[in-house]
């Protein structure tokens, strides 16, 4: 009986420990996800303040923002499958500190080619720290509803970053001024260093390994001008020539992917994966909907400023009405996608947000807030709060450990490239247009984009619930 009674306590003592390292993992992985996050938007309101202090032209400006989200973009996939070969904890550990010796450097520079080239060095250490901090996650939780919960909450802190960081943009801006929101970021990254070395858990795949150089320098030059052509073709138009050129060098670049792949010993992508339907899914309806939310946050901040007359401080505050929505809704959905399936959450999600699209495809010229742009705002929240964690979850099911920084890196890319594509289509829209119809214009298209990631959704993936839909 002694023995019996003994059993118990061992157990016991030990749970509450491994719940406190998972939470820390969490709480470090979203933390870092959130600070990657926040630098996509935290630059937009300081521009003018930038422009200012260095003399420079717009054309010049553009690229603190461009940079960041090339590199971001370009490199994510290899960061993944880097962390699978590497190690999750190292590759994590050292995007972190690239990201955070690039911030020091961001906000020290006296020059618009320092802070530039400091951002696109930010966005490749950001590319390492996304994709490491889901496979952490991946990793940490067991498939089923702890990792949904864990997933909820991934994907809200990630689905807030952006409005928040216009929101800090603003205030920072406005108060010790526009380099702080670089040096923010200094506390911040050397405390997640710090729990990285101490909790993150090690559980890299083979670290012997190859690691397929010729795949991945590939995917990563295809990427990187697919992306550069996206953000060229917002500026210079979708039939420009270096726009045309920009894209077909892309598209030989992943097509010579393709071969390799095809020939190689140890594929940066296994066939194995993509035939996985949940990810591919997922992948595709990611794509779409990132296509939708990224037009949505950029046209509906530029109707705001442009048409509507809101100062940018005003337009960051408006879009809490969207994150504070995004949170919970989120940490909701994570624990709903076991119980009613991920196909019914993104099916749910979408019709939401292409309301909301919808609504602000007929706003008026006088528009009130709390009348023409909250009731829109608030249901573009509960969408996006339901599809994004449900997309994480779909991403990430059936995924071998061993092949979760290569799903994580995928999926980050397909939102990525999509938010991108989103944003250059409804800006060509936008300058078509005239006025208020040229709003009406983006946002019917961003229905339409959110009309085809929803019959993506239902098309891929199985009716039933989450673990019918391997």
């Amino acid at each position: 009986m002694a023995q019996v009674a003994t059993q118990p306590r061992i157990i016991t003592a030990a749970e509450p420990a491994q719940r406190i390292r998972r939470s820390l993992v969490l709480a470090m992985a979203c933390a870092a996800m959130a600070m990657a996050g926040l630098d996509m938007a935290i630059v937009n309101v300081a521009l003018p303040s930038m422009q200012r202090e260095f003399g420079v032209e717009h054309s010049t400006l553009q690229w603190v923002v461009v940079a960041y989200g090339l590199l971001l973009g370009g490199f994510l996939l290899l960061g993944g499958r880097m962390a699978d070969r590497l190690g999750r904890r190292r590759i994590f550990i050292v995007g972190l500190a690239v990201f955070t010796g690039a911030s020091f450097l961001a906000g020290a520079a006296q020059q618009a080619s320092v802070l530039i080239a400091a951002r696109a060095v930010q966005g490749f250490g950001a590319a390492l720290i996304v994709p490491a901090a889901l496979s952490l996650i991946a990793v940490t939780f067991a498939e089923g509803p702890e990792r949904d919960r864990a997933l909820g909450f991934f994907g809200a802190v990630g689905g807030i970053a952006a409005s928040v960081g216009v929101v800090a943009s603003g205030l920072l801006t406005a108060g010790p001024g526009w380099r702080w929101a670089f040096y923010i970021n200094l506390p911040a990254g050397l405390l997640l260093i710090g729990l990285a070395v101490v909790f993150a858990p090690e559980r890299a795949g083979d670290r012997n390994a190859r690691l397929d150089l010729a795949g991945a320098i590939t995917v990563t030059g295809g990427l990187l001008l697919c992306v550069y052509a996206l953000h060229h073709a917002a500026s210079d138009g979708w039939l420009a020539g270096s726009t045309l050129a920009l894209f077909a060098a892309a598209a030989v670049l992943l097509s010579a992917l393709v071969r390799i792949e095809a020939r190689t010993v140890a594929p940066l992508i296994p066939p194995a994966t993509l035939r996985n339907r949940s990810l591919v899914a997922a992948n595709l309806t990611a794509f779409l909907a990132s296509c939708a939310f990224l037009a949505f946050i950029f046209i509906g901040s530029l109707l705001m400023q442009q048409a509507l007359g809101y100062s940018p401080i005003l337009t960051g505050l408006a879009w809490l009405a969207t994150t504070a929505t995004i949170f919970p809704v989120a940490m909701t959905g994570g624990r709903l996608a076991a119980k009613v399936g991920v196909r019914r959450l993104l099916i749910t999600g979408l019709s939401l947000f292409a309301v909301a699209a919808l609504w602000l495809a007929r706003i008026p010229g006088d528009a009130s807030y709390v009348t023409d742009v909250l009731p829109a705002f608030l249901l573009a929240g509960i969408g996006f709060g339901l599809v994004e964690p449900a997309l994480q979850i779909g991403a990430l099911t059936g995924v071998s450990q061993s092949d979760s920084g290569l799903a994580s890196g995928l999926i980050e890319t397909t939102r990525e490239v999509g938010g991108a594509a989103g944003v250059a289509g409804v800006s060509t829209a936008l300058v078509a247009g005239s006025g208020i119809h040229g709003f009406h214009t983006a946002f019917a298209i961003i229905a339409v984009l959110t009309a085809l990631g929803l019959a993506t959704a239902v098309a891929g993936f199985v009716r039933g619930k989450r673990r019918e839909e391997v």
